[in-house]
């Protein structure tokens, strides 16, 4: 018993000593860190064998998945998803139904069973939910309007998994009563969380949070019992921590949860990358190259093409759609999943198994990149992309009168709307541009001149006016963007004043050099709002409770509009 521990400690401690050298030496190189994870599951077992023992690894990785998507959970604002609701559920199920016609026939063409091909087209349709949300989470993305696509689709597809799961671990005896029973038993886990969450968790934790050991050990508590009531009845423990997340992401002290749980999450789900290096078979790639390029192809060629073709369809621009395809492009953790029941029952061979550890490992690795670069592959792409432009331009735009208004108003949500509020005495002379159907949907309902459409596009430019207009405001948050706004306007009109918004400091002075008559740095305002606030208490300017009942009412006009502001 010594020995097996002793020798357990000795292997994790090698794989945590390695993995930090990896991470650090790829952090200095400005590379993603799962590359290093993959590379030192990679290096510790295939190559050099310094790893034999994988199965503790690979169980601890498990706990790895259930904390990342806890937290996932209880960082998620769900009411956020509704604006992307139809995109998320019909667009995603739509999404799954193609997919899954493409690889099941492509794989009968590349010699597959049936049952072989049913587990490939399955595979294809399903994306990373722990890597894409962490990704996103990295890059504060998770309520971008994109990130609001991927997150809706990829609980979409989480579902769909379970469900899928259920129908595959009875396939030789499935009767439609067997699925309906799972069905059951998952409508009613997912209605017990919920009334746990609206009925017995606020008070459970406004003791808990008086001690923050026991409210670290009470929110782990409910994670376990959840995880393991959803794999008691044979579902995924993934999909149980995630919805305990849910069920105390409503909670006031969900920031302090957050906050302890993250470190457990960063290790073990470091252990969930490393596993998935030491699982690959290297004598695969050799022998089925040509089938893993086929397949390679599939998720990364066709998966994002019939993503972005989708929700262009539901008539979002080429932006977000190329933005929410990318970040799609990859298998992930419930196609291993799949891939390994599917082992287990017999159903599919070692060899597909281990293909679709390797199609896993390069397309995430891969994906890492496309969401760290987005911007810069969306600009490589923007020209052929046009042709997604036809799609959407009907019925999303209100122009009630020829005269051409002097101020338009790039991006609505958030700054936009309070700036717009404050120029609602003069509606008709300001035109809004934004990219999100929603948004446009709703001001056309208010009167106000609007065009759906990217502020980069040539039509919308032009369609903007330019030479007539004495004031333009971008609260687009992207650099480049708003760099291309300014020379647009400086080109035809020296006299209007140009607003642009910045994120960081840099940027800012850069567009003041390029010409921006102010730089908006929305976390730098908030600061000197709150100080003139203060400054006009002191002054017996401001009346406290007069400017409280004013901000409470300003929250409640912004939460009716789905205006959360991102956590974390």
């Amino acid at each position: 018993m010594i020995d097996v521990s002793g020798t357990f400690f000795f292997q994790l401690g090698i794989i945590i000593i390695i993995t930090a050298i990896a991470a650090f030496i790829l952090r200095l190189v400005k590379q993603p860190q799962i590359l290093a994870y993959v590379l030192v599951g990679v290096l510790l077992s295939p190559l050099l064998k310094l790893v034999t023992d994988t199965s503790l690894i690979e169980s601890m990785s498990l706990v790895g998945v259930a904390f990342l998507l806890f937290i996932v959970g209880l960082e998620i604002d769900i009411k956020s998803l509704r604006n992307v609701a139809f995109v998320s559920s019909l667009g995603s199920t739509i999404q799954i139904i193609i997919l899954f016609g493409f690889g099941y026939l492509i794989s009968l063409l590349l010699g597959f069973l049936s049952l072989e091909a049913a587990y490939i087209g399955l595979m294809l349709s399903f994306s990373s939910t722990m890597v894409v949300m962490k990704l996103l989470s990295d890059k504060r993305e998770l309520n971008t309007l994109h990130g609001r696509i991927v997150v809706g689709t990829l609980l979409t597809q989480d579902v769909v998994a379970i469900l899928a799961l259920s129908i595959l671990t009875s396939v030789n005896g499935f009767t439609v009563v067997l699925f309906g029973i799972s069905l059951v038993k998952f409508v009613s886990l997912f209605l017990i969380s919920y009334l746990a969450s609206k009925y017995l968790f606020p008070d459970f934790f406004r003791f808990a949070a008086r001690h923050q050991e026991l409210l670290l050990i009470t929110s782990l508590a409910v994670c376990f019992l959840f995880s393991l009531a959803f794999y008691s009845l044979g579902f995924s423990i993934a999909i149980g921590a995630f919805l305990a997340g849910v069920a105390l992401g409503s909670l006031e002290y969900n920031l302090e949860i957050i906050g302890k749980v993250r470190s457990l999450k960063d290790f073990f789900s470091l252990l969930f990358f490393v596993s998935l290096g030491m699982g690959l078979s290297l004598g695969v790639i050799k022998e089925k190259w040509t089938l893993l390029l086929a397949l390679l192809g599939l998720v990364l060629v066709l998966k994002p093409i019939v993503i972005m073709t989708i929700c262009s369809l539901f008539k979002y621009t080429k932006k977000p759609s190329f933005l929410s395809a990318l970040s799609l492009a990859q298998i992930g953790e419930f196609s291993l999943i799949l891939a390994a029941q599917g082992l287990a029952l017999g159903h599919i061979s070692q060899d597909l198994f281990s293909l679709t550890v390797i199609i896993t490992l390069v397309s995430i690795t891969l994906t890492s990149y496309f969401i760290q670069f987005d911007q810069f592959f969306y600009r490589l792409l923007e020209r052929p992309l046009r042709i997604f432009d036809r799609f959407y331009t009907e019925g999303l735009e209100y122009l009630p009168t020829p005269a051409r208004p002097k101020i338009v108003l790039c991006g609505y949500n958030r700054i936009g709307y309070s700036i717009l509020r404050d120029l609602d005495v003069v509606k008709k002379k300001v035109l809004i541009i934004d990219y999100n159907p929603e948004v446009i949907t709703q001001l056309v309902r208010e009167g106000y001149h609007c065009i759906y459409g990217e502020v980069t596009d040539d039509e919308i430019i032009e369609r903007m006016g330019l030479a007539q207009i004495s004031l333009l405001v971008s609260t687009v948050p992207d650099y480049t963007d708003n760099l291309f706004l300014i020379r647009k306007v400086k080109e035809v009109n020296k006299k209007a004043s140009i607003f642009v918004t910045a994120s960081d400091i840099d940027s800012a002075l850069t567009l003041y050099s390029h010409g921006a008559d102010y730089v908006i740095m929305p976390h730098f305002l908030g600061g000197d709002h709150v100080a003139n606030i203060i400054s006009g208490l002191r002054e017996k300017k401001i009346v406290l409770h007069q400017e409280r009942n004013r901000h409470i009412i300003d929250l409640k006009e912004r939460k009716q509009r789905g205006q959360e502001h991102p956590k974390g």
